[in-house]
């Protein structure tokens, strides 16, 4: 039986490590009212979004705020068990829960992506406003597809993963 590459399950167990506390300090923070925010945790977001130029995370649009609160209810759990999965190594039971987290921030990240390639900042003041802006923005945010859609491929194709085992017949 074919092993899972090791590569990959250390580069998942890493990534989902350095999301937990991304999404701690800085995903989350941004669904607090601006007054309820940490005074340093409100400074790095706004040292994030003017940086970057990204006005999802200062004012977050009704439909990213969704994306959020799923990323904190249901993915931030799959983070730890991700984490456990991928850094121990060999364990097939991740499949299920990877596909599906794979698959909705596949789904999630798209949208996000379309809107900063797509959407018209030049009338607002918050967002990228050159090309270089606009592509160092989504530079940030493309690993965080990419990366998904290497954990799809490896659950559904790696033998490892998608090993069905064959029961005998009494």
């Amino acid at each position: 039986m074919a092993a899972a590459p090791r590569w990959r399950e250390r580069l998942f167990g890493l990534f989902f490590l350095s999301h937990i506390p991304l999404t701690l300090l800085v995903d989350l923070p941004a669904l607090l009212p601006a007054g309820l925010r940490p005074r340093a945790l409100a400074e790095l977001l706004q040292w994030y979004a003017a940086t970057f130029r990204d006005p999802l995370m200062l004012q977050p649009p009704a439909w990213f705020k969704a994306f959020m609160y799923c990323e904190a209810f249901l993915q931030m759990p799959f983070f730890l068990v991700a984490v456990y999965a991928f850094l121990k190594g060999g364990c097939r039971w991740i499949r299920t829960p990877a596909i599906i987290y794979s698959t909705h921030a596949a789904t999630t990240l798209f949208a996000i992506l379309a809107h900063i390639l797509f959407h018209d900042f030049e009338s607002e003041h918050l967002g990228p406003q050159t090309q270089r802006e606009r592509l160092t923005l989504l530079s940030i945010y493309l690993p965080y597809l990419l990366i998904p859609l290497l954990i799809l491929v490896t659950m559904l194709y790696n033998p490892h993963y998608n090993h069905v085992e064959k029961r005998k017949r009494k």
